[in-house]
């Protein structure tokens, strides 16, 4: 884990190698061990890296790193699977100077050049310079755990880990405004039609599943998709033994790499499913380099908290707990810090919790998270799932004989399925069209946005259903299209602020594609949600955890938090950032707070305290 960033210009006058040292220390938190700097001799490319030391903790794993005398490469992230890797290679005729990933992503690349992709099990985002072909590459993991940010500026193509990095070198800071007016009546934070979208103007990102080459010479930029998973090789005749088996063996093989690391490995605990399912799986394969350290936020007296059953995992696998409560006193102290890190806004205060839980991890040294992340955009995990695999058996003249709506209402489930799910099951693309049309109804009407702002930027609308209106279709537009990716930045945000690695084990592409693989019934069943992964751990987690029918998105307080007096200020202090851009009406300032819960679709109230930060 750590920061990269670069500069690749034609005029050697453009950028200096001071601009890239500005570049490179603004990244300081996501590599707290160490710097490397490189520069060609004409100073047409520079490179510049933060190094966080996971794997080979010896200087053998310094970046900017050169290989065969041709390369030279820069890497954020972890390469799982590297010991396979670097065997293969071997045989091959490769050697080897270190016992990084690193080197083994620049054997990789020379042997089978952007096709090394494929043979990643990773959370990577990488580069490289090709001194003999004068090409540039760069590279993202297939989920964008990773980050990876670009900007061409007068001929020259600067990127970074992080957006502020372009601030230190002087580009102007221009906020995106068509994004904001999304993100302020709908709550998106990225564009499902353009994926390299970010909240600055000419600051892209380089989508997941992608890679990027740079011919300066002729300042040619070309990026092209090299990963996708498939909706059209659905096993329906999968058994349920030899499903759970494969689900098993790839969870736990995927665990197994994650805890590959010189540094010890800990794990986030909330006391849900998926991370209690981590936890079991380390305590099975105990592992030397696993701490037994966990770390859990606590909400004092809210309805939600789940520090009750946190403990009752961490006791029952001898894991030493870590507990932060937190409330609005904090959240106002460490705002201007969370709102640095992150850079772009973010839709609640559930931000928070993970920023400070990451913070705790660094105060015990634990340098290695392990998170349960992605298990709910694969599997199935929340309440609005249901409609979507109703409206699928309901086309396919299953939905009574199921009894899935029932098995859901005995388990508290409360989701509707009215006569306008049976249209949307039976006419999906006219179902499409009106969604569509509501939004955008919805959002040129939200009353406190300046009509000149609406007028402007309504057209830009960046509202789009799934193209497959079943639950394997919608379970792909969350994953890979708009859902996940926002997720993964916020993790990474976080958890980079404090020098941390997360490390996700459900997002390993061999288990993921296996699940998606397998017909809906195997991730909704009898009511159950994660029907899969609840059968894979039904003897290795507590039955009131392995079954438990309520979904906690990792949900803080927001709306008691939202009540107090300060943050209310501050609220108010961030609508009138807004009032002064031509964003809200002045009158919205005559109109105090409302407080709303994290998840709530109406929450615009946090979406201004929040979008204030991009005119910082």
């Amino acid at each position: 884990m750590c920061g990269i960033a670069g500069i690749i210009q034609n005029d050697p006058h453009s950028f200096h190698a001071e601009d890239l040292h500005r570049m490179t220390e603004a990244l300081a938190h996501r590599g707290p061990d160490g710097h490397g700097y490189w520069q060609q001799d004409d100073h047409k490319v520079l490179f510049g890296h933060r190094r966080l030391s996971i794997i080979d903790l010896s200087p053998a794993g310094h970046q900017p790193m050169p290989y065969l005398d041709r390369y030279l490469l820069m890497h954020n992230g972890e390469i799982y699977n590297y010991i396979e890797l670097r065997e293969e290679l071997q045989k091959l005729g490769y050697r080897f100077n270190s016992n990084t990933d690193t080197e083994v992503i620049a054997a990789a690349y020379d042997h089978w050049e952007e096709d090394c992709l494929h043979h990643f099990d990773g959370m990577f985002s990488f580069c490289i310079w090709d001194k003999k072909e004068k090409c540039f590459f760069a590279a993202r993991d297939r989920f964008g755990e990773k980050p990876f940010y670009y900007t061409l500026e007068n001929g020259s193509l600067l990127f970074a880990s992080e957006i502020k990095a372009f601030w230190a070198a002087g580009i102007d800071k221009i906020p995106n405004r068509k994004l904001l007016f999304n993100f302020l009546t709908i709550g998106y934070t990225d564009n499902p039609l353009l994926p390299g979208e970010t909240f600055f103007e000419n600051i892209f990102r380089l989508p997941a599943a992608s890679f990027l080459y740079y011919h300066p010479e002729q300042q040619e930029l070309t990026i092209e998709n090299y990963w996708d998973l498939d909706l059209q090789q659905v096993n329906e005749n999968i058994k349920e033994e030899d499903a759970t088996e494969r689900f098993t063996e790839l969870l736990n093989r995927s665990v197994n790499r994650r805890l590959r690391s010189d540094v010890p490995v800990g794990s986030s605990l909330s006391g849900g499913l998926d991370s209690s399912t981590i936890a079991a799986i380390c305590a099975a394969i105990g592992s030397p380099i696993n701490s037994h350290q966990c770390f859990t936020a606590s909400f004092a007296g809210f309805e939600k908290d789940e520090t009750a059953l946190a403990k009752q995992v961490a006791d029952q696998f001898r894991l030493k707990q870590h507990i932060i409560s937190l409330g609005p006193a904090g959240l106002l102290d460490d705002l201007e810090k969370l709102s640095d890190a992150q850079e772009e806004p973010f839709a609640s205060s559930s931000v928070y919790a993970q920023y400070k839980v990451y913070e705790l991890a660094k105060q015990h040294g634990v340098t290695v998270l392990l998170d349960g992340q992605g298990a709910d955009e694969t599997l199935a995990g929340y309440h609005k799932y249901y409609k979507w695999y109703w409206q699928e058996l309901y086309r396919k003249r299953k939905l009574k004989k199921s009894g899935e709506i029932p098995a859901a209402m005995a388990l508290g489930v409360q989701e509707e399925f009215s006569w306008k799910n049976k249209v949307a099951a039976w006419f999906p693309a006219f179902a499409s069209v009106v969604m569509e049309r509501q939004y955008l109804l919805h959002a040129i009407k939200q009353e406190d946005l300046d009509r000149d702002f609406v007028k402007t930027c309504s057209g830009h609308a960046y509202y789009t259903p799934p193209e497959h209106f079943d639950l394997n279709g919608l379970l792909y537009f969350n994953t890979r299209t708009h859902g996940l990716e926002e997720l993964l930045r916020l993790a990474d945000r976080n958890s980079m602020a404090h020098g941390r690695e997360i490390r996700l084990p459900f997002l390993s592409h061999e288990l993921v594609e296996f699940i998606f693989s397998l017909p809906a019934r195997f991730k909704i069943r009898n009511g159950r949600t994660k029907w899969l992964l609840r059968q894979a751990m039904k003897n290795s987690l507590p039955e009131n955890i392995c079954w438990r029918p309520d979904k906690i998105g990792f949900e803080t307080p927001q709306k008691d938090w939202m009540q107090d007096r300060a943050i209310q200020d501050a609220i108010m202090d961030a609508k009138k950032t807004l009032v002064k851009e031509n964003i809200l009406k002045p009158a919205s300032l005559g109109k105090m707070p409302v407080p709303k819960n994290a998840h709530d679709a109406d929450n615009y109230d946090w979406r201004y305290f929040s979008a204030a930060i991009l005119f910082r």
